[in-house]
């Protein structure tokens, strides 16, 4: 039931953010800077627990589940800075010719945020390798199609 709510928190989360640069970004620079730094902290979190999941260091539950808490509430944060006249950084072209392609990756990688948090919170290592394994590759179709290397 928590899983269902959750998603749709972030399916609400989804709608009310639109591909249009918020108010709050007074410059280019600043959209730039907002969802380079929520992606930089989600690479963090994610490397954090990719770590655990590779056996680099040892499996730990608690922190496991506060990376994926925090991964989960960043991963609705750098989709308002893609607005209109935000390009640049690292991000492709695409993400402003395909705008609904880059919504349906986004929410695609929301949801599987979610499901990661949800799978965190269980504690099973077997579970969370499994979903981390699935948001892993969210994360890597959105990079292949609209991140410069």
């Amino acid at each position: 039931m928590k899983s269902l709510i959750s998603l749709g928190v972030v399916a609400a989360l989804a709608a009310a953010a639109p591909m249009t640069a918020s108010a709050q970004f007074a410059k280019k620079e600043d959209a730039l800077k907002y969802r380079q730094s929520a992606l930089q902290l989600t690479g963090q979190h994610m490397g954090r627990i990719g770590a655990m999941m590779k056996g680099d260091i040892a499996f730990n539950a608690a922190e496991v589940q506060k990376s994926a808490n925090v991964i989960a509430t960043l991963s609705t944060l750098p989709w308002e800075a893609f607005g209109p006249d935000t390009d640049g950084g690292k991000a492709k072209p695409a993400i402003w010719k395909e705008t609904d392609k880059f919504k349906a990756a986004s929410e695609r990688y929301m949801k599987a945020a979610v499901e990661l948090n949800t799978a965190a919170k269980s504690g099973n290592l077997e579970q969370i390798r499994k979903v981390f394994g699935a948001t892993q590759q969210t994360c890597r179709a959105c990079h292949d199609d609209y991140r410069e290397r």
